[in-house]
């Protein structure tokens, strides 16, 4: 928490995920994969012109189309597959409806989106906590670096390990963990790069990196 704090007084509040909708947020979820997320704007801002930005758009669209709309975002030909599997999961688990998909349990819905083709547990926590608002920590390669630069590790160095640490050190809250993942994000932007920019750094007073680089 005090890294929250820290982060949070540096930085304020992100209002994150970006996303129109929910299934704005899920269509950027899934696009965002290996993309900057300026490059998935684009696609979705094509997918929004075309009509096409919603489980029924992404439907009717044939997927060659579809893949020219998401060019944008890189890998387009596999995310087009992608986003059209998630609709079919749509489809035939929750009758097309997207709120009873959301509304359903964090573990049940999680299940769901990991035997979907393309949807790994990033992608899929992103879903459940900025989407359907269930208290799920998101971790990703922003969060890998700057934690384990801070010496903060878990104990098996995989996707579950690091989310361990943050579930059971932190207070179960959807609000918090949405915010504390963006400020991660931002942090990982701004400050926390490959070569970091520890000046420019909110945790450089308490960051054994950062300490090092003073």
């Amino acid at each position: 928490m005090d890294v929250y704090d820290r982060l949070y007084a540096a930085y304020g509040p992100q209002h994150w995920w970006p996303g129109d909708s929910a299934f704005g947020v899920i269509a950027g979820a899934i696009l965002t994969q290996s993309a900057a997320w300026t490059n998935v704007e684009r696609a979705l801002g094509n997918l929004k012109a075309a009509g096409a930005l919603s489980p029924e758009g992404i439907d009717e669209l044939p997927e060659p189309e579809l893949a020219h709309l998401v060019r944008p975002s890189g890998y387009y030909n596999a995310k087009a597959r992608k986003l059209k599997t998630f609709v079919r999961l749509l489809d035939e688990a929750y009758g097309g409806d997207l709120e009873a998909m959301l509304a359903s349990p964090a573990e049940e819905l999680r299940e769901a989106l990991l035997r979907t083709h393309g949807i790994g547990p990033e992608t899929a926590d992103s879903i459940l906590l900025y989407a359907a608002g269930h208290s799920v920590f998101v971790i990703d390669a922003y969060t890998r670096r700057a934690f384990s630069r801070l010496g903060f590790l878990p104990e098996r160095d995989t996707y579950d390990g690091w989310q361990w640490l943050f579930v059971q050190s932190l207070p179960s809250s959807a609000p918090l963990f949405n915010e504390y993942h963006a400020l991660i994000v931002r942090l990982g932007k701004e400050a926390c790069r490959k070569q970091p920019l520890c000046a420019e750094c909110p945790l450089s007073s308490i960051c054994p990196v950062g300490a090092a680089a003073a």
